[in-house]
């Protein structure tokens, strides 16, 4: 099988899941939910070390890898020019003489994830390339500012032209069990995004255990979640593979009860191609093919993408180059 066969596999069609329209509060379900630590540790712990892809497989998981990512930018110094070039590299990823070299034709990256400021400057420089444009809400990263403005800024920046909404939710309701606050806030985020998806960020590093991680993600799917997310990559500890893990067995769980899909999103701490790899077999062991596409599975990441072209470059060549040959724009 040659590379562009093998390539297919990041060219695969982008289809559109029905809407997660959500469903009524089900407490009981939330408290049968558990978590077993030991067993879902001994389980992630062999994920790096049970699959391993070479050469051309490699490479086009990469590829694969790559139309995953949400192209991230989410520091106090931004700027339009800044996001002008993050926009520019989100619309060709990989170099084309990388591309041309491997038989593939053009790829984008999955999302571009800014700041509310930043989504007309994203809108512009994106305009024509069918990439959505996410943006974090709801008093990113702390989620502490006033409700009514939370909703509002929601409100906002999908009339400024986001497509994607990634809010953040109140931590407090989950260290406190407090499930009907949680709901009913989520359900709140959920109607101001009105056609906008939204992705539930759990701040899993600051919920204090993987139970709590398991129900926060039922209720975030119960009120109307299109995908959950790890972390706003802003907390001492974002995504992990133990966490990664409780979360899609939720999503499979909730699946396998309403027949809806929901995505995943690990974010934070995901700078290494071999990363990318390994929550690629995650997702496609546990949840199964379906689950690596762009609509169900997301990366959230500002660095990773350098490292994967690095690693493409050196399948290409044989050498390794060095990070400045992989401009963001």
């Amino acid at each position: 099988m040659n590379m562009k066969e093998q390539g297919r596999v990041a060219q695969l069609p982008q289809t559109t899941e029905r809407r997660n329209e959500g469903s009524p509060l089900d407490l009981d379900w939330v408290a049968r939910v558990q978590a077993n630590t030991s067993a879902i540790e001994r389980r992630a712990g062999t994920l790096g070390a049970r699959r391993s892809v070479k050469k051309a497989h490699q490479a086009a998981w990469l590829l694969k890898a790559v139309t995953c990512i949400d192209l991230t930018t989410l520091a106090g110094d931004d700027t339009a020019g800044r996001v002008a070039r993050l926009c520019a590299k989100a619309r060709q990823p990989v170099r084309e003489d990388i591309l041309e070299a491997l038989g593939m034709g053009p790829i984008t990256v999955g999302a571009v994830c800014v700041y509310h400021d930043m989504i007309a400057p994203a809108v512009e420089a994106l305009a024509g390339s069918g990439i959505p444009i996410a943006a974090v809400s709801t008093g990113f990263p702390a989620g502490l500012s006033p409700f009514h403005l939370r909703v509002k800024e929601i409100e906002e920046s999908v009339k400024t032209g986001a497509s994607e909404i990634d809010i953040v939710i109140s931590r407090r309701h989950v260290l406190t069990q407090n499930w009907q606050a949680l709901y009913d806030e989520m359900r709140a985020f959920r109607a101001a995004c009105g056609d906008a998806h939204v992705k539930a960020i759990l701040a899993t590093g600051e919920l204090g255990s993987l139970r709590n991680v398991a129900r926060a993600s039922l209720i975030c799917m119960m009120a109307g979640a299109d995908f959950i997310k790890t972390s706003t990559g802003k907390e001492s500890v974002n995504a992990t593979l133990p966490v990664s893990l409780v979360m899609i067995r939720a999503i499979r769980e909730y699946e396998a009860a309403t027949g809806i899909r929901i995505g995943y999103k690990p974010a934070g701490g995901i700078s290494k191609a071999k990363d990318s790899l390994v929550y690629l077999s995650l997702m496609k062991e546990e949840l199964g093919d379906r689950w690596l596409q762009p609509d169900l599975f997301r990366f959230g990441a500002s660095s990773l993408l350098g490292d994967i072209e690095r690693q493409l470059e050196h399948y290409v060549t044989g050498a390794y180059s060095a990070s400045y040959r992989h401009a963001a724009g």
